[in-house]
């Protein structure tokens, strides 16, 4: 594998832990308010090779709890699942983000993972605004994790015009029953879509109600404002 980036220190990547993050290329979805855009549409060089990354998470393993796979969209990459598995047998901990369209792959995957991140974008209805053709793949990851034993979060980024309160009934239906929700506010800082920086995140106060609209569907919810 390859990767566009690493960062060396994180402390609200993996919850509770010390970690480095490294950034796959790529992403099958355009999601209009994404952060990382530049390594989803058009990555470029220099990129970090596999065991030149493995070298320095060795090197920086007195530091770090964890390891977390992030993106673009990790689960595109075939060579992933034997990538956390030269991980694991170094003795990190490893969590994975994924947007759950690529199910086959993160099944592969959750052997040589300790933590799974999904992220639920929006109703199924509006994912095809994201460029997603179906959201088959999709579900099929939010079963797996919800019948696995994995320990997983489902996280809702609440971006103003994807999400609104009359959706929550429908995305919760989507969510019932899961062990964690994660809700986070929005930042409309540097954007794939330049409109989506002209957007007002909601408030923090909006957010709690969104929060407490979920508690009929999830019961263990955290913020992330």
């Amino acid at each position: 594998m390859k990767f566009s980036g690493l960062q060396k220190t994180s402390l609200i990547d993996y919850p509770n832990k010390v970690a480095s993050v490294l950034y796959t290329s790529g992403c099958n979805l355009r999601c209009p308010f994404c952060h990382n855009w530049r390594i989803v549409i058009d990555p470029k060089p220099p990129f970090l090779k596999e065991m030149e990354a493995i070298k320095i998470l060795k090197s920086r393993k007195k530091y770090i709890d964890a390891v977390v796979i992030t993106g673009g969209e990790p689960t595109m990459h075939k060579d992933l699942p034997k990538f956390l598995m030269k991980l694991k047998k170094k003795g990190f901990q490893v969590k994975l983000d994924t947007n759950g369209f690529y199910p086959e792959i993160l099944k592969e995957c959750l052997p040589f993972v300790d933590y799974v991140a999904l992220d639920i974008k929006t109703t199924l209805e509006k994912y095809s605004i994201l460029g997603a053709k179906n959201t088959i793949d999709f579900l099929c990851t939010v079963n797996m994790l919800k019948k696995g034993k994995i320990p997983y979060e489902f996280r809702i980024t609440i971006v103003p015009g994807l999400i609104a309160f009359e959706d929550v009934s429908q995305m919760g239906e989507l969510l019932s029953g899961a062990r964690k929700l994660v809700l986070q506010q929005y930042i409309s800082e540097d954007t794939l879509d330049k409109e989506y920086r002209k957007v007002e995140p909601y408030s923090s106060k909006e957010i709690k109600k969104f929060a407490k609209t979920f508690e009929k569907f999830v019961k263990n919810i955290s913020l992330r404002l």
